[in-house]
């Protein structure tokens, strides 16, 4: 089939693929499967193989239930350091009446912060080398994306009383509209999947009462999803269907973009429900988001120098999560691949730079014209 149709998308069809159950057998890194999820102690799969350990994430997230947990994935200190950053920001908007709305909530139901990936790299950029150095987002990322993926980053609260989303797919062809998304070919509904992983780090406790993400098992694997999760009887299903697992502080979870989801609401009375929602992008795809990352790496720059000596993977890990790792697109008459098959990327100048323990001023001449040489204003 070419062309996939709205009116082709039928609720027993999904329900033929949500037959499909969690096996632990297929799992053995995973400590439990709970609700059809498996659940990870981050501090046994750092003693694992990285590799070995890779390769079963990219099965639970492709032929499995299109979600994993990573239990205790970020240090409670870091992660409330990087909280009271985000407080601070949103009291900020507060303060300026520009709030951000969300896509799949209704406005005032949450504080969202957009970009909260550039804007606490300048705000805090010790607290982002130690938050994104963390080395399980790393290896979730280059499990589903490989090397050279972009991070961005948006901060979700969830009030008490505050209502949560509607079910949906996620970017990219979650975020289009049915008749745009009929308009693309059967097997670009498949590798939308793959140009993006979605992630989410809990900033705080979160019990069931205060409204964690509404996961739909397995359907990341139904082809006609993008079509159907607007129709009321999907919905419905969602709605009666979902699993919803309560998390700790610094869990963190990472799932196909394409499995139907939704973030719960909250019926606490006093959790105000903070996730960092961390949207990791191929370096074949684009991002959603807009992200300076120049200014990011020549801010973040004096700290590294300071941090390079110290855990150089950890190190790696602030670079992925800032500096653009990928060389295309470019200006090849001037940006030319001396050397090798791609220009230099502006990751490999902050490496380059920190190897050779540049001056923070020899740094921002370098990106500078690294980025001179990729326009076009020549023509």
């Amino acid at each position: 089939m070419t062309w996939l149709k709205p009116e082709d998308a039928h609720l027993p069809d999904l329900l033929k693929v949500l037959q499909d159950r969690t096996d632990p057998a297929d799992y053995p890194f995973a400590d439990v499967v709970e609700q059809e999820v498996p659940l990870y102690d981050a501090a046994r799969i750092r003693k694992e193989d990285p590799l070995e350990v890779q390769a079963e994430f990219a099965r639970a997230l492709s032929d499995g239930p299109g979600i994993i947990v990573l239990k205790g994935a970020f240090g409670k200190e870091v992660v409330d350091a990087t909280t009271h950053e985000f407080r601070a920001m949103i009291d900020d908007q507060q303060r300026a009446g520009t709030a951000a709305g969300d896509h799949f909530a209704k406005p005032g139901a949450n504080d969202r912060v957009w970009n909260a990936l550039e804007k606490l790299a300048i705000r805090a950029p010790v607290v982002f080398a130690r938050y994104y150095s963390n080395d399980l987002l790393a290896l979730a990322a280059k499990a589903w994306l490989g090397p050279a993926y972009q991070v961005t980053s948006q901060v979700n609260v969830v009030n008490p009383g505050g209502e949560g989303q509607t079910v949906h797919r996620d970017y990219h062809l979650g975020f289009q509209s049915n008749e745009v998304a009929a308009a693309y070919p059967a097997h670009v509904h498949k590798l939308s999947s793959v140009l993006t992983l979605q992630g989410a780090v809990a900033h705080c406790d979160m019990p069931v009462e205060s409204g964690p993400t509404l996961y739909l098992p397995h359907s990341h694997k139904y082809e006609l999803g993008y079509l159907a999760w607007r129709q009321p009887e999907f919905g419905e299903h969602f709605v009666a269907h979902h699993v919803q697992l309560p998390l700790s502080k610094g869990d963190a979870v990472f799932f196909n973009p394409a499995l139907f989801h939704a973030a719960g609401s909250n019926h606490s009375t006093d959790i105000f429900r903070m996730a960092n929602l961390l949207q990791i992008s191929s370096a074949f795809g684009r991002a959603m988001e807009s992200v300076d990352r120049v200014r990011m790496a020549v801010t973040l720059y004096p700290v590294l120098r300071t941090l390079r000596h110290d855990n150089p993977f950890a190190l790696d890990n602030v670079i992925a999560a800032s500096a653009e790792g990928y060389a295309f697109p470019t200006n090849l008459d001037r940006d030319q691949p001396i050397g090798g098959l791609a220009p230099q990327t502006q990751a490999d100048l902050v490496r380059q730079a920190l190897a050779e323990d540049w001056p923070d001023g020899r740094l921002q001449q370098a990106l500078d014209e690294h980025a001179v040489r990729r326009r076009t204003d020549d023509i």
